[in-house]
């Protein structure tokens, strides 16, 4: 009888578990597809910054894995004194590139991008980046486990309000990490970006840029990184909820575009676990 009650208990769970195998798709309320324009200006140190990629895609429904692209559109950027730099496509990818850029810090820069009979327009102001002076490291344990503390220095420029945004890229990581800050609390001062992080090994390499972002971005960038989740991969996951940048539809004011028009100076240091 015990043997009985046994292989019935047995059955039971096999076709319970069986059970629980089937896929399921919720059916998902999809908004109508925006245009999403990633337009960052980078003026790395050390370089002429003349190479700078805007790239043009739409938003799809949850359980679509392609992004679709955006090809065909007119991509330019205008500087205060009206000079032009245009952005070409590198043909049905989406990508439109410019060789000639010439940034200019605290200058104002104005995007244009003409898609499907629609204007889409924003301003930036190029801003500096203090120069990272040294990268330290140390071990710090919690609830039993270790993680590596890396603390990458700077010098806060005295008398200006400052915004920064850091990126730590962990080769063993498919997403970077990001965080923002202000200069509230040490203005003029040394300072430090910071980031914990486990599972690392000696010799690992981590790609470490800060940029000088302005107050706006910051304000943005902290919306979308509490949306997204810190610990979820960085900002450019899908968020639950849509985060509106700075960059207005002068054709359709309630077609708005999603992201970000900014102009940055950034800092790169590649450090090796050690």
């Amino acid at each position: 009888m015990k043997n009985k009650i046994n292989l019935i208990l047995v059955l039971f769970t096999a076709l319970f578990f069986n059970s629980c195998q089937d896929v399921v798709d919720i059916p998902l309320n999809t908004d109508k597809p925006r245009l999403v324009i990633d337009a960052s200006l980078i003026w790395q140190k050390g370089t002429a910054g003349s190479n700078q990629v805007i790239k043009l895609s739409t938003t799809t429904d949850f359980y679509t894995n392609t992004i679709p692209v955006v090809s065909g559109a007119t991509v330019f950027v205008k500087n205060s004194s009206n000079v032009a730099f245009n952005f070409t496509e590198t043909p049905n990818t989406g990508v439109y590139l410019c060789s000639n850029f010439m940034p200019v810090l605290d200058e104002t820069y104005t995007l244009t991008v003409i898609d499907n009979g629609q204007t889409y327009t924003a301003t930036a102001t190029l801003k500096s980046v203090a120069a990272i002076t040294s990268v330290t490291q140390e071990t710090q344990n919690g609830l039993g486990t270790d993680f590596l503390k890396l603390k990458t220095f700077f010098n806060d420029p005295a008398e200006a309000e400052n915004y920064y945004l850091y990126k730590y890229k962990f080769t063993k990581n498919l997403k970077p990490e990001y965080s923002v800050d202000d200069d509230q609390f040490f203005q003029g001062n040394e300072f430090f970006s910071l980031v914990l992080e486990e599972g690392t090994k000696p010799s690992q390499q981590v790609e470490i840029t800060h940029y000088g972002i302005s107050k706006s971005y910051y304000n943005y960038m902290s919306i979308l990184l509490n949306v997204a989740g810190t610990s979820g991969g960085g900002p450019f996951q899908s968020p639950p909820a849509n985060v509106k940048g700075n960059i207005k539809n002068e054709t359709n004011f309630d077609n708005y575009p999603l992201g970000y028009f900014r102009a940055s100076e950034a800092d790169t240091r590649n450090y090796t676990i050690q």
